[in-house]
């Protein structure tokens, strides 16, 4: 079983990757031309690291330079976190700005949230934002306030309506991400040594076979237990998850077939059984074979 760092660090792992991928960055373009709002994708667990943005609301960049409030900050964006981690959820800081935030899950394990930023669902009036001033008096604060109340009525204003639909768009994206992440991890090759290189190739080759890993350790003349440490160093994967989401994406292709029967496709790509097929799939995938076919055949179930 993972470690919790051990997932953390996964999680970051991939969505470092999902960052460098054509998808994210044409979304990402595309949602900001369309909605005026940045997009921005933060790995789960990760709130002390890099929270302030160049294209975050200015008025929030104004509340980091203070203490008290950037502790506010950081104690609702942890709130949010644990509030989102199975569907989006919005909420409202001290100064009535609200931000969003939308799980994106690969298989059980919740890796990133996608982030809207921070907005107004209604035009702020001067008492809105006397209320937010007092506040950071009381917390001692010294900034300017000239100019927090400047960048505070500078801030996005977004009709409530039109949010939700933001929010639905987001949630159609964080699917396509979930799919896209499994498919990344097997891709990349980065600073890969040509041992693990030559190991993936020996286990794609002969995924649909009961491979084990000394057979693979075998493979690249090493053994098992320096293969073991080594494969997971440059993956971040054991061999038994590696090769489980390999399995579990050719069976994703060949469910595109509606002539192939979901038995027939586990059998094909190397799974033992049908109940091992189904446990690995729905952590791998978050769904069951039957979900996803249905799914992937008909695309307005996912707008259901």
């Amino acid at each position: 079983m993972r470690s919790p760092k051990d997932r953390d660090q996964g999680s970051r792992r991939i969505v470092e990757l999902v960052k460098k991928s054509a998808i994210y960055r044409d979304y990402s373009r595309a949602f900001k031309e369309t909605t005026g709002l940045s997009l921005n994708i933060r790995a789960a667990d990760s709130l002390h690291l890099n929270r302030v943005r160049k294209d975050q609301n200015p008025f929030c960049m104004l509340m980091a330079e203070t203490n008290h409030s950037c502790a506010a900050c950081l104690s609702m964006q942890k709130a949010l976190e644990e509030k989102a981690r199975v569907k989006p959820h919005t909420m409202k800081c001290f100064a009535g700005l609200c931000e969003t935030a939308v799980p994106v899950r690969v298989g059980e394990n919740l890796i990133a949230f996608l982030e809207t930023g921070q907005i107004f669902l209604h035009k702020p009036g001067q008492e809105d934002f006397t209320r937010a001033a007092k506040q950071l008096l009381t917390w001692g604060s010294k900034a300017d306030l000239k100019r927090i109340e400047e960048s505070y009525f500078h801030s996005r204003v977004v009709d409530p309506k039109q949010y939700q639909s933001i929010i639905r768009l987001l949630e159609i994206f964080a699917m396509h991400l979930a799919a896209l992440s499994n498919q990344l991890v097997l891709q990349d090759q980065k600073a890969e040594s040509p041992m693990i290189q030559k190991a993936k190739a020996f286990i794609d080759a002969n995924q649909a076979d009961d491979i084990r890993l000394a057979q693979v350790a075998s493979a690249v003349n090493t053994s098992a237990f320096y293969f073991c440490k080594m494969f997971k160093q440059a993956t971040g994967m054991t061999f038994t998850d590696y090769l489980a989401r390999l399995r579990v994406e050719k069976v994703k292709s060949l469910l595109l077939n509606p002539h192939i029967r979901i038995s027939e496709a586990a059998f094909q790509v190397g799974f033992q059984s049908l109940s091992q097929f189904n446990r690995v799939f729905r952590k791998v995938a978050g769904e069951s074979p039957t979900t996803y076919r249905e799914r992937v055949m008909n695309p307005a179930l996912i707008s259901a």
